[in-house]
């Protein structure tokens, strides 16, 4: 798929996709991933105009520095984006990072969306997800090239049951650049000095921005063996929003691939409500 570029407002070169026509959705990736995320999820939006940016310093958008990786300034991106877009208002399909980023949004630039849906993120983060992002985040992986690690995934990921072989390695090449050297990320390293410095801070409360989305269509996909998105966390969501669409994937964990029938029933469902 052809890759454009915007300019910030920070003169940052900044990447995303645009396809389709119709409804916009707005896909925000997790923290070390890129648009390529939602490459499963697109075939079943048939209707749907996705936007897919590369946050900064992540897949073909410029490395800005570690003080720039920020949710804050990730959303104001997401903004100039839309507005680069001639977009007024889009719904936010949040994966993990940009479910955080989706749910900011909701408390400080409503008038911008349409609804929100999170893929595998609450506005609690369980501490076990949390030291498992910080054991890979800005390293690159031993295996020497993708063949290798789609055979190692599998059991380094032991929360993801029934993925086809040729899903590991599809994943494998999404996100590691293959090298004479071995694989790398295709991200900033620095990335791993934002995490730590965000992982060694204060616990902060996200539960203001998720009430924020109130009044806006919601909804919540949990993969069934997640270790960030807690079942008690979950829980609580849905107490404070008993009209939330919710959706649990059997065999997987951090995150779901998004084409999973649990998943697309539930954005589906959710986008039905948008229009």
């Amino acid at each position: 798929m052809q890759i454009s570029h915007f300019t910030a407002s920070d003169g940052a070169r900044l990447a995303y996709r645009d396809q389709g026509q119709g409804l916009p959705v707005l896909a925000l990736s997790g923290l070390t991933r890129t648009g390529l995320d939602f490459d499963y999820l697109a075939p079943h939006l048939p209707d749907i105009r996705l936007i897919r940016p590369d946050y900064r310093g992540r897949g073909q958008s410029e490395w800005t520095g570690v003080d720039s990786y920020t949710v804050p300034q990730e959303a104001r991106d997401a903004l100039e984006l839309l507005d680069h877009l001639g977009i007024e208002r889009a719904a936010i399909l949040g994966t993990s990072r940009g479910g955080i980023i989706g749910m900011y949004l909701a408390a400080t630039a409503p008038q911008r969306m349409l609804g929100v849906c999170l893929n595998d993120v609450g506005p609690i983060l369980h501490r076990a997800g949390l030291e498992k992002i910080k054991d890979y985040v800005g390293r690159n992986p031993v295996a020497k090239s993708h063949e290798e690690l789609a055979l190692k995934l599998p059991r380094l990921m032991t929360e993801f049951q029934g993925v086809p072989e040729s899903r590991w390695l599809e994943e494998s090449r999404r996100h590691y650049i293959a090298t004479p050297d071995g694989l790398r990320i295709n991200y900033d390293p620095a990335l791993r000095e934002s995490f730590l410095d965000a992982f060694k801070g204060p616990e902060v409360d996200l539960w203001p921005l998720f009430d924020a989305a109130k009044g806006m269509p919601l909804a919540l996909i949990r993969g069934q063996n997640s270790d960030l998105l807690s079942p008690e966390i979950t829980t609580e969501m849905r107490a404070r929003r008993p009209d939330m669409i919710f959706a649990e994937v059997p065999g997987r964990g951090h995150i779901p691939y998004l084409d999973e029938p649990e998943a697309i029933a539930a954005i589906h469902d959710w986008l039905a409500l948008i229009r």
